[in-house]
C-alpha cells in the first residue's frame, strides 16, 4: 500500500478535533480576502501591492511551521512557498518578469524534490508532454526571441512538477493541476491575447493550488502540538 497517500482526510483535518488547523489557516483566508477586496490595479506596482499579493503565501509558510508534521517534506514545501512569494513580488514589476519566472522555477524544483521520483509512471508523463507540446506550440509564435528559451525551460519544469504531483496524488495532485491552469492562463494573457477575468482566474487558482499542495503535508497522521 502506498502510505504517502494516506493520512488525515481533509474533512477530518478541519473538524473540531483539530482546531489549531483552522486557527492557523485563518490568516491565509484573511489575507486572500484582503487581496481580492483591495484588487490593487496592476498598472500601479508598489511594495504595498507586492506585500498584499505575497502575504497569503507567507501565511502558508507559517501555517506549515506551526501545525504540520515535521520532516523534509514540510521543509521542502516551505522552501517552495518562500520562492513563490519572491516570484509573486517580482511579477508586480514587468521589468522583473524573468526574475519571477526564475523564482517560480525554483519553487517547482522544491516541489519536485518533495514529491520524489518513485513510482515513476512514465505513461502519465507522456500524456503531459503531449498536452504541453500542443499548448506551448501555440504560444511560441507570439514570443520575443529572447523569451523562447526561458518560457520553454519554465514549461518543462512546470510539466515535471505536474507529473510528480499527480503521481503523489491527493490534494497535491489537485494543487498541481490548478497551478498549471493558473500559469497557463497567465502565459496566454501575457504573450498571446488578453483574456476576460484573466487576473481573477490566475490568482484564484494559484492561491487554491498553493493551499492544496500545502495541505498534502498532512499525508502522515499527527499534528504539532504547542
Amino acid at each position: 500500500m502506498d502510505t504517502r497517500k494516506e493520512g488525515l482526510p481533509l474533512k477530518t483535518l478541519f473538524s473540531d478535533q483539530h482546531p489549531q488547523v483552522r486557527r492557523w489557516l485563518a490568516p491565509f483566508i484573511l489575507t486572500c480576502s484582503v487581496y481580492f477586496l483591495l484588487w490593487i490595479p496592476e498598472d500601479q506596482p508598489s511594495w504595498v501591492s507586492a506585500l498584499v499579493k505575497c502575504l497569503p503565501i507567507l501565511c502558508l509558510v507559517v501555517f506549515l511551521w506551526a501545525v504540520a508534521p515535521g520532516g523534509s517534506y514540510s521543509w521542502l514545501l516551505q522552501g517552495a512557498l518562500v520562492c513563490s512569494a519572491v516570484g509573486d513580488a517580482c511579477l508586480i514589476w514587468p521589468e522583473a518578469f524573468l526574475y519571477g519566472m526564475a523564482a517560480f522555477s525554483a519553487a517547482h524544483l522544491f516541489y519536485l524534490w518533495a514529491f520524489g521520483l518513485s513510482p515513476l509512471q512514465p505513461g502519465l508523463l507522456l500524456y503531459i508532454i503531449l498536452a504541453s507540446l500542443v499548448y506551448y506550440s501555440s504560444i511560441l509564435p507570439y514570443l520575443e526571441l529572447d523569451m523562447v528559451l526561458p518560457v520553454l525551460a519554465y514549461g518543462l519544469i512546470l510539466s515535471s512538477m505536474l507529473w510528480r504531483s499527480l503521481v503523489w496524488g491527493g490534494s497535491a495532485g489537485w494543487g498541481g493541476v490548478l497551478f498549471t491552469i493558473s500559469d497557463g492562463v497567465l502565459a496566454w494573457n501575457t504573450f498571446v491575447n488578453s483574456l476576460p477575468f484573466a487576473r481573477l482566474m490566475t490568482m484564484s487558482t494559484y492561491y487554491a493550488a498553493q493551499l492544496l499542495i500545502t495541505l498534502s503535508a498532512f499525508r502522515n497522521p499527527g499534528l504539532k502540538t504547542h
